[in-house]
């Protein structure tokens, strides 16, 4: 597997499972969905500088504009309005719980929609990662009812939402970033002043406090999985990825004071081995690479990059490319260079 993929997935989940412990200082003075609306509003922030210094081309937006529109609107605007229905009607503890459905969202539609492959490495880890997001959140009184059934769609369209962004290869990150963290951050944003009471608790100090932790937790979060799921795919992204409660977890015990819990201790063994099992996932196999144009960071010693710049270029950088068609075997994962099927 890609240890750059790796690496910037570990990061994601860092930097996003850092958030919540900061979130949560401000989640009991305001809505959670005013909240998770600023939250996003600051990704979307956080990457303006880096599409206005590098903005998509028309080739690029014509290329991606449906997987980009979908993406947009499964993750940001479905997704949300699914869970605010759900949890208007669930309780938190069965709220919490299903939450960890779009991990299994992810895998499910990456194996029947997307058509990655997963084999038995990724399936446990996503597996276990699964049981320990429910060993984390588990209370009590948890049931099944028409809110489970909305906040469990939430998760779905979060899966398809993953799913997409992954294959995208003509928009940068920060470029689809961007989208997301504007349509998701109003679309909560409205959401929330729908729903809650009134505008208790939103002062302007809490306000850049939501975005400043959107910019780093979100922004840079998302500019990291985006990144990491296009050299590992969806599935072998969002395994890593979902590592993220249990870092804030850890950065709660540690920082905060909070207290530990058998079953939180339980819960970050068992996704642990999860990821564990989940990073030597690689398949090897004699497979065609189609002839293809895109854009995306990758580097000349990869065995896929072998174009010529009119002066030299050293380490990774992004620029579109070309790939003419070949065969040839060696181990590899879903990333962008391998969509192919696979007859088992």
């Amino acid at each position: 597997m890609s240890r750059a993929g790796i690496i910037r997935c570990l990061l994601a989940a860092v930097l996003f499972g850092a958030s919540a412990p900061a979130a949560s200082e401000l989640a009991g003075e305001m809505s959670s969905l005013v909240l998770a609306g600023l939250l996003y509003l600051g990704a979307g922030i956080a990457v303006v500088p880096s599409v206005v210094r590098s903005p998509p081309s028309a080739v690029a937006l014509r290329r991606d504009w449906r997987p980009a529109l979908a993406a947009v609107v499964a993750g940001g605007a479905i997704g949300p309005a699914l869970l605010v229905a759900g949890l208007a009607r669930t309780p938190a503890a069965t709220a919490s719980i299903l939450l960890n459905l779009e991990l299994a969202a992810t895998v499910l539609l990456a194996a029947v929609i997307f058509r990655e492959h997963l084999g038995g490495r990724v399936l446990a880890g996503a597996a276990l990662v699964t049981v320990a997001g429910v060993v984390l959140s588990w209370e009590p009184g948890a049931q099944i009812d028409i809110g489970a059934l909305l906040i469990a769609a939430g998760c779905l369209a979060w899966g398809v939402d993953n799913g997409v962004t992954a294959r995208i290869d003509q928009l940068s990150p920060e470029q689809v970033v961007l989208l997301k963290g504007f349509v998701a951050g109003l679309a909560n944003l409205a959401l929330g002043l729908a729903f809650a009471e009134g505008i208790t608790g939103i002062t302007a100090g809490r306000v850049v406090a939501a975005l400043l932790i959107g910019m780093a937790g979100y922004g840079a979060s998302i500019v990291f999985w985006v990144k990491g799921a296009r050299d590992l795919g969806a599935a072998r992204g969002q395994v890593i990825f979902a590592a993220a409660p249990f870092i804030g977890a850890i950065i709660a015990w540690s920082v905060l004071g909070e207290s530990v819990t058998v079953a939180q201790l339980i819960a970050v063994v068992i996704a642990a081995a999860g990821v564990g099992v989940s990073l030597e996932s690689a398949h090897d196999h004699r497979h065609a690479h189609e002839a293809m144009e895109h854009e995306h960071e990758h580097s000349h010693d990869d065995g896929h990059h072998d174009h010529t710049h009119d002066e030299p270029v050293e380490g990774r950088h992004t620029h579109v490319h070309q790939h003419r068609p070949g065969v040839h075997s060696h181990p590899h994962v879903p990333d962008l260079h391998h969509r192919h099927r696979h007859d088992d």
